[in-house]
């Protein structure tokens, strides 16, 4: 085979820390013979790491993590354990192919069982309560629209789910929740919520009881593929060597893989503090999905609203802006909790990987680095398809 020409994956302008030593004891177990490096602990890499090492036991797998915990969003979002509301569908349709719709839809469900099954349900605290989809009384002629294709919509999802009328009219349970100014109702009998702690603690654990290293707060700076290994090096000093390389960071994608169509996506996030005799039980979405809010016990966690200002939000900072948190606060208010007193405890914000499509991206770098980025807010639900497949594609390469 023709060997392949040097390739060099981005550098990236940040402080750098004192170059650290190691004992030979500590170089020799950690730094050593690595096979698959990871970039990114997050819900794809852990996944990718679990399926190595499931597949092949005896590969060296080190997954790398700039944070203390997972940066981007496997640990920061709202819990959705959803494959898309029916306005979502509807707009996705209008804009690609049934086949990549309903493909896609396919994923998203596969994906949540492969989480189910990997961790189990107790372990991530699953329950399956549905989902609802508000609409406002202005939004009188696109809940007639959705109506109108529930039955379309139901069919495709019973091929895939395996159950009939996912979707139904939930009206009657407007009164039941409580909510002021939602006209109407549509129930997702199979949507579902999750704990992301718990979910992200449960695969920590369970790669590093197969022999995985993870190494916390120490950020890839530059990917080198010389063809036969690739060289890591890290803001600490400390350049890592491997047989081969996969890059996990989905909204952080382009500062390791400046040419791929992955744009970040700040979502902020808002908690209560616990509510007495709180009516909400499930996940909900309105406007298109951009708002979501959920139960966590009693208290409501609310998130959304960039799409008031799409530009500002395109970013990998993390931060809270007063538009968006001032919305939340008046839905939540007005809409949500109208005539229940509550305290909001905690806000923050996570970044999601987007880009002009919604389909993820796994797909080799070069002859060693691949990656496994782009998951579209939708890490919950494909991210345990994605670190699979990407793992598989280094597997190809070692």
């Amino acid at each position: 085979m023709k060997r392949a020409k040097p390739v060099t994956i981005a550098t990236l302008t940040t402080e750098k820390t004192k170059p650290m030593q190691f004992s030979f004891w500590e170089q020799d177990t950690y730094f050593s013979n690595i096979d698959v490096l990871v970039v990114g602990s997050g819900i794809v890499g852990l996944n990718a790491a679990l399926h190595l090492k499931t597949t092949q036991p005896r590969l060296k797998v080190m997954v790398v993590e700039r944070g203390l915990l997972p940066t981007g969003a496997s640990s920061k979002n709202a819990g959705f354990a959803c494959f898309g509301s029916p306005t979502e569908l509807l707009e996705d349709l209008a804009r690609h192919t049934e086949d990549e719709v309903f493909g896609l839809v396919e994923r998203r469900w596969k994906g949540l069982q492969r989480l189910r099954r990997n961790l189990g349900d107790a372990t991530i605290d699953y329950n399956r309560w549905g989902g609802y989809e508000l609409f406002e009384p202005a939004q009188q002629e696109l809940y007639e629209q959705s109506i109108a294709q529930l039955p379309y919509l139901n069919k495709h999802l019973q091929t895939i789910v395996g159950e009939p009328a996912i979707y139904r009219t939930a009206d009657e349970k407007i009164d039941v929740f409580g909510f002021k100014g939602i006209s109407h109702l549509i129930e997702s009998t199979a949507e579902g919520q999750i704990d992301t702690g718990k979910m992200i603690l449960a695969l920590t654990q369970k790669v590093q009881s197969l022999g995985v290293i993870i190494l916390n707060n120490l950020e890839v700076l530059q990917l080198h593929d010389d063809g036969k290994t690739i060289v890591a090096t890290t803001h600490r000093g400390v350049n890592l060597k491997a047989r081969a390389a996969l890059v996990a960071t989905n909204g952080f994608a382009r500062q390791l893989l400046p040419d791929l169509p992955v744009v970040p996506a700040r979502a902020q996030v808002l908690i209560t503090k616990p509510i007495v005799g709180l009516r909400l039980k499930g996940t909900f979405h309105f406007d298109r999905g951009y708002y979501y809010f959920r139960n966590i016990g009693n208290r409501v966690l609310f998130g959304g609203a960039r799409n008031l200002d799409f530009i500002t939000e395109e970013t990998t900072e993390f931060a809270l802006t007063d538009l968006i948190q001032n919305r939340l606060d008046e839905l939540l208010q007005q809409v949500i909790l109208p005539e229940t007193p509550y305290e909001v405890e905690q806000r923050w914000s996570g970044i999601m990987g987007m880009g002009p499509a919604k389909t993820t991206i796994v797909q080799p770098i070069s002859e060693r680095i691949s990656c496994s980025v782009r998951l579209s807010g939708m890490g919950i639900a494909i991210g345990s398809l994605v670190g699979e497949e990407g793992a598989e594609l280094v597997m190809q390469q070692l």
